[in-house]
């Protein structure tokens, strides 16, 4: 489990097709141990190997299919976090690390010492951003400020521009993105439109309200 607050820009070391990735970092090493969770750009990795100057990770072919992680390259920079540890600070949200696609960053557009930075997403993802809500882009725990059919924007305040990667980008890159857990459960649980390929409708419904509460 992740907070989406960023600890550490690292560095690509080495990228192998056969599925494993070497990171160089600093800070991110410290208490950690083989087998730990660290977050690559919002990705959930297992730590394989630790090196005096970073480490290593192996990658599914699933997680290079849903996330960014395959256009990475040697010397490009990515978010890292930690796993939260249990008397640490909760200063994001709840970020599991599990990638639900990508996006596309779309515009940046100066607003005073802020950015605004808006991000182009399929119906799938946009369908679970809610203004005022959480999301993480690339690992970076933010709040939405618009969502539409086709993008949401977010603001980015110096320091988060900063300690990320975020502002590093051009516009048309993809960027790693995980919606709030919290609505991805509420819509299980309400049975988002209809049950697929059944054409009935599914979960929670007035009727069983009613029955529960009569």
């Amino acid at each position: 489990m992740f907070t989406g607050i960023i600890e550490e820009l690292g560095t690509i070391k080495d990228l192998s097709p056969g599925g494993s990735i070497r990171i160089l970092a600093d800070r991110v090493l410290e208490g950690t141990n083989t087998g730990d969770s660290i977050a690559v750009n919002g990705i959930c990795l297992t730590v394989t190997e630790l090196n005096g100057d970073g480490f290593t990770a192996d990658v599914m072919p699933e997680t290079l299919k849903r996330t960014s992680l395959s256009l990475l390259r040697r010397g490009d920079k990515v978010n890292l976090e930690r796993a939260m540890a249990a008397d640490g600070r909760f200063g994001g949200h709840i970020v599991s690390g599990h990638i639900d696609g990508t996006g596309k960053i779309r515009e940046y557009k100066k607003d005073g010492n802020a950015v605004w930075v808006t991000i182009s997403a399929e119906n799938d993802i946009l369908r679970l951003v809610v203004e005022k809500g959480s999301i993480a882009i690339d690992g970076i725990s933010l709040t939405v400020a618009e969502v539409t059919d086709t993008y949401f924007k977010v603001s980015i305040i110096p320091h988060t521009a900063g300690e990320t990667t975020l502002l590093l980008k051009n516009t048309g890159d993809p960027v790693n993105l995980e919606t709030d857990i919290v609505g991805k459960y509420v819509e299980k649980l309400l049975g988002y439109g209809r049950v697929r390929d059944t054409g009935r409708s599914g979960g929670l419904t007035m009727e069983m309200l009613e029955d529960f509460l009569s």
